[in-house]
C-alpha cells in the first residue's frame, strides 16, 4: 500500500467521522452528505487498489 493510498483511507475515515460527529451534535441530516462522500472516498480508494494489483501483475519488472 503505497502513501497516496494510505491517505485515501485516512480521509475516508476522516470524513465520515466529521459527518457523523456533525449530524449527532447538530441533528440536522444536511451531514449525511458527509457519509456519503466518505463511501464514495472509499469507493475511489478500493479501485485504485485494484488497479495497483492489476497493474504490478502486469508488469514483473522489479
Amino acid at each position: 500500500m503505497n502513501g497516496a493510498l494510505k491517505a485515501a483511507w485516512g480521509l475516508t475515515a476522516f470524513v465520515i467521522v466529521a459527518g457523523v460527529v456533525g449530524w449527532i451534535a447538530t441533528g440536522r441530516p444536511v451531514f449525511a452528505v458527509f457519509l456519503v462522500l466518505g463511501v464514495l472516498t472509499a469507493v475511489g480508494a478500493v479501485l485504485t487498489g485494484r488497479a495497483e494489483r492489476t497493474a504490478s501483475k502486469e508488469d514483473p519488472t522489479p
